[in-house]
């Protein structure tokens, strides 16, 4: 039987989770591609780390995959990656590159329909899936499918600026309001002052500086304005998912997000999560995945309204996402999903639930700061008895990759985010916005 090299681009926390399950479930191997090593390898023996600057021009990093490929002649090729930038360029040349390598995305059209906010906004009207009131903002002065609400023909129409403030005015809108890129792979290479993962605009003014920025860079996707959802970010959820090759979803786990992110560069996303199951944004989820004949790892991010409990579904990322150690601590190793699928030799007993069992604390902050950001007793009491249960899971505080620098390491990034959320974070005064 042949050895699997797992291989991950951009060295982000989720890669170094899914190497970690892969490590822990296989022994397997691991190599990293990045222009650096990045926060979360340093110290790390974990991984292989291939230095490559030039790694997000499509060329290069074809060339470099060519390489690996080439020097590991004997081995399964099996590649991971959490940019959508990374998930495009590999589904548009699938054939330029060994077709030992495993990939576990979806092709091109799949990625469009799912990566684009707009495109994911019909799909979900298809099947029943609730989505947020939308206008999309076109820069390009050409007409494109958005996900606004419909007009009386039933037609999607991406707008001019202007016409998107007058849109958000007629509907009666309350700030804040969310803006958003629909693509974001186009976003990603988007640059102006005081660009955000996702902008809160609290007025109408603010809406309009970050338009009149898009408008003038010629930006070549939808921005999507949209309305708030009621709820503070405990009312977020995270859902992972995985569809296999043979069109049977074999992974779908989630959790009610407990504390995000404050910083400009990664505002919105999880820092901490408690898992649950969610059987009808599950169903909700399996539903969206079937009827776009989606394959490989997908992760949904919802919200659940503190105003009438419903769910409302925002989008699709087309990767498993930052936080996929949630759904390994909850009982189900993510890497194995992916065995099953692609590398049915190397995998053998009983296969793992599709929904992780456990209730289980994952968090990237340190327990004392995730417990001053929870406002909700009966929620402070359930997140204090997980960690009674189970204790607090975080993806790089691993036995099987633990050496004093790396102990030393991961504390002091423990210290340097308790400073960031101290600078970006006040902790809050109530509940909700």
């Amino acid at each position: 039987m042949k050895q699997v090299l797992v291989v991950g681009l951009g060295g982000d926390i989720g890669t170094y989770a899914f190497q970690r399950a892969a490590h822990e479930r296989f022994s397997w191997r691991s190599l990293v591609l990045s222009p650096r090593v990045t926060t979360f390898g340093r110290y790390s023996r974990l991984a292989e780390w291939v230095i490559e600057p030039d790694v997000f021009t499509p060329e290069t990093l074809l060339a470099r995959l060519d390489e690996i490929a080439a020097t590991h002649p004997d081995h399964e090729l099996l590649l991971f990656t959490n940019l959508d930038w990374h998930v495009r360029v590999l589904a548009e040349h699938r054939d330029r590159i060994d077709p030992r390598w495993l990939l576990p995305f979806p092709d091109v059209d799949t990625f469009d329909r799912v990566s684009s906010k707009v495109a994911f906004a019909a799909a979900c009207d298809e099947v029943g899936i609730r989505t947020p009131f939308t206008v999309a903002v076109g820069f390009t002065g050409d007409d494109a499918p958005a996900d606004d609400a419909p007009a009386e023909d039933g037609a999607h129409v991406a707008v001019a600026p202007a016409e998107a403030v007058e849109r958000v005015r007629a509907a009666g809108l309350e700030y804040p309001v969310i803006g958003k890129p629909s693509n974001s792979a186009d976003w990603f290479k988007a640059s102006f002052p005081g660009k955000q993962k996702i902008h809160h605009f609290t007025s109408e003014a603010e809406m309009v500086e970050v338009l009149g920025h898009l408008e003038r860079l010629g930006y070549p996707s939808e921005f999507l304005v949209q309305e708030f959802v009621p709820g503070d970010e405990t009312c977020m959820r995270s859902l992972t998912a995985y569809r296999s090759r043979d069109g049977e979803v074999t992974l779908v786990g989630g959790g009610q997000v407990l504390l995000e992110e404050h910083t400009p560069g990664t505002l919105g996303i999880p820092a901490a999560i408690l898992t649950q199951v969610d059987q009808e944004a599950f169903d909700a989820a399996a539903r969206f995945l079937d009827h776009t004949g989606y394959f490989g790892f997908a992760n949904f991010d919802y919200k659940v309204s503190s105003r009438t409990g419903e769910q409302v579904f925002f989008e699709a990322n087309p990767r498993i996402g930052r936080n996929n150690f949630y759904v390994t601590a909850a009982g189900v190793n993510v890497a194995e999903v992916v065995a099953r699928d692609l590398l049915p030799g190397h995998v053998d007993g009983e296969a793992p639930p599709r929904t992780p069992p456990r209730e289980v604390l994952y968090s990237v902050v340190p327990f004392r700061v995730l417990l001053r950001y929870l406002l909700d007793p009966a929620l402070r009491e359930r997140v204090i008895r997980a960690k009674k249960a189970h204790g607090v899971f975080h993806p790089l505080r691993y036995r099987g990759d633990r050496n004093l620098k790396r102990r030393l390491y991961v504390r002091a990034l423990d210290v340097r985010l308790v400073m960031k959320y101290r600078e970006h974070y006040p902790r809050p005064t109530e509940s909700g916005f």
